[in-house]
């Protein structure tokens, strides 16, 4: 229950974190409102402005009183689907082209400029016609309207003088039939066979007249097919969202997609890019974020004032409150991979920051590959010679190289063992005289700062984890995959040590800036050869103030 709401607790975290890391890709974003806002110009500028215009029809059938249920009609009902059909059908086409004065060859192009609609239950036809001009618009609709009311109205009036023929192709015949029938009654003497003459002519009679009935319905048939109950007249502004509206929708629509593409970039980018994801990656807090400085002295933690100064404190105190390296005050600093001349700067301010809390503070250069601390950092007066220890029983020189008392400014001073290059790194961080020389954090108020090459790199800092336990990992999250730091974190783990916490830095400095530094100003202290001895309590407290 406690992991579910934990759980819970942490998605707004996640999504907070996840929208902070899209915001990050500004370039992208930016270029996205850019492109949209762009895009939306063009087209606001770069295509012409159209009119619409629309008239409207109402569809009747012919009939000979409007206002009858049951009045004669040629088209008992009208399919206002297929009168749509024949609206924007070619024939009516054609007779609009004529009213507009345009050929034959731009029939085609009047169509694609007309939309024929009809409103449900009703038997209204709307001509809608899109013009470059508003003039054009209302023409071209009240053209079309009146086409298609003519052709029906040609069509009508077709049907009508066919079925007047076919009537009247009938009634001739029976006309002829009844004058023949009369000549012969008057030459009949027989009453029964003039009785039956006179029958058959009140037949033809009847069918004579039937017919002429229908003769004259038709010729009073009103064939109007139809009323224009709207006119179309000419709009006084053009179609389209205008061009505010496309500038300002392209605009959001460039902006939809920059913010696509950032979020496509975090999604595949394999860089951890923010802290939460490094600490989530590590499953250790941030300590702390180094401000974005110039190159400058390896050694800043000894000014009183400054942002790097003062962060290099806030991480020391951090630290000296974690209960794990409080208990063992030992501490290694590595880099996931690079140079490592950034962690060498950690390591050296954090040791200052120890000594300026009153602390013997003795940081191991433990970097034995590329060892270059000597001569960077400001020695006191009255270096050390040789150490507790040549080593020479064993056959590793290192560490019985000399101690040098760094001179940290206002912080004090603090003692260190510098590298050397050794001709077998692993027996060396794996001998006993490691292990004893980082064993002088066990007497009192002793700090030891371990330096160690890149962990990705190479497996020396994975020999001294067992002996320090508690490790710093120093990087920059815009260059760092996470995948890396779980690595680390598992490399670190099975090792047996623990990792208290990450430091951030901007940019990573490459060595040769670390070449180009050169040397410390500082006077070098003496390096007499003496005998090995031991590194004590006392000879830790003899380099602090």
């Amino acid at each position: 229950m406690n992991e579910e709401a934990h759980g819970q607790q942490d998605e707004p975290e996640l999504l907070r974190d996840q929208v902070q890391q899209i915001v990050r890709h500004r370039v992208l974003i930016a270029g996205g409102l850019l492109a949209g806002l762009l895009a939306g110009g063009w087209f606001a500028y770069g295509t012409s402005a159209t009119y619409e215009s629309s008239s409207e029809v109402l569809v009747r059938a012919a009939t000979i009183n409007p206002y009858a249920t049951n009045g004669v009609a040629v088209d008992k009902q009208i399919n206002i689907g297929s009168e749509r059909q024949t609206a924007a059908g070619n024939a009516v086409a054609e007779r609009a082209a004529k009213k507009l004065g345009a050929s034959a060859a731009d029939i085609g192009d009047l169509q694609r400029h007309l939309q024929v609609t009809n409103p449900s239950d009703t038997l209204v036809l709307k001509f809608t016609y899109v013009g470059d001009t508003p003039k054009e618009a209302a023409q071209g609709a009240n053209a079309f309207a009146r086409a298609y009311l003519d052709y029906r109205e040609t069509l009508t009036t077709g049907t009508v003088a066919k079925m007047i023929a076919g009537y009247k192709n009938q009634l001739d015949p029976l006309a002829q039939q009844r004058e023949n029938l009369l000549d012969q009654i008057d030459r009949l003497q027989d009453d029964t066979e003039k009785g039956t003459a006179l029958a058959a002519q009140a037949n033809l009679l009847s069918q004579i007249t039937e017919l002429t009935n229908d003769i004259s319905e038709l010729k009073a048939l009103d064939t109007t097919p139809g009323y224009v109950t709207v006119t179309a007249e000419r709009p006084t502004e053009a179609e389209g969202l205008g061009t505010p509206m496309l500038i300002a929708l392209g605009g959001v629509v460039g902006l939809a997609l920059g913010l696509l593409g950032a979020w496509l970039r975090m999604i595949f980018d394999p860089a951890a890019r923010s802290a939460e994801t490094v600490a989530r990656a590590l499953r250790a807090p941030v300590l702390g974020s180094l401000p974005r400085v110039p190159d400058g002295p390896l050694l800043a933690a000894g000014r009183a004032d400054g942002n790097l100064a003062e962060q290099y404190r806030s991480v020391a105190f951090r630290l000296a409150y974690d209960r794990h390296f409080a208990d063992r005050r030992r501490l290694l600093v590595v880099e996931p991979g690079g140079e490592g001349a950034t962690a060498a700067s950690v390591a050296v301010n954090l040791t200052a920051c120890f000594a300026e809390t009153g602390m013997s503070a003795l940081l191991v250069e433990a970097d034995l590959r590329h060892p270059d601390l000597a001569d960077r950092l400001p020695q006191a007066p009255g270096a050390r010679g040789p150490g507790w220890a040549n080593g020479q029983a064993d056959g590793i020189p290192w560490p019985g190289g000399r101690h040098i008392v760094v001179d940290a400014g206002e912080s004090g001073t603090f003692e260190l063992v510098p590298g050397t290059r050794v001709p077998h790194v692993a027996r060396t961080l794996t001998s006993a005289a490691t292990t004893r020389l980082i064993d002088q954090a066990d007497a009192p108020n002793t700090t030891v700062v371990v330096l160690a090459p890149p962990v990705l790199s190479y497996a020396d800092a994975l020999a001294l984890v067992d002996r320090v336990d508690g490790v710093v990992v120093v990087c920059d999250p815009r260059t760092v995959a996470r995948t890396a730091l779980e690595r680390i974190r598992e490399l670190i783990d099975g090792a047996g040590g623990q990792v208290l916490g990450a430091v951030l830095h901007p940019a990573g400095r490459q060595r040769k800036a670390r070449r180009r530094e050169g040397p410390s100003t500082a006077a070098p202290g003496p390096e007499p050869v003496l005998p090995a001895q031991p590194v004590t309590r006392d000879t830790l407290s003899s380099g602090t103030r």
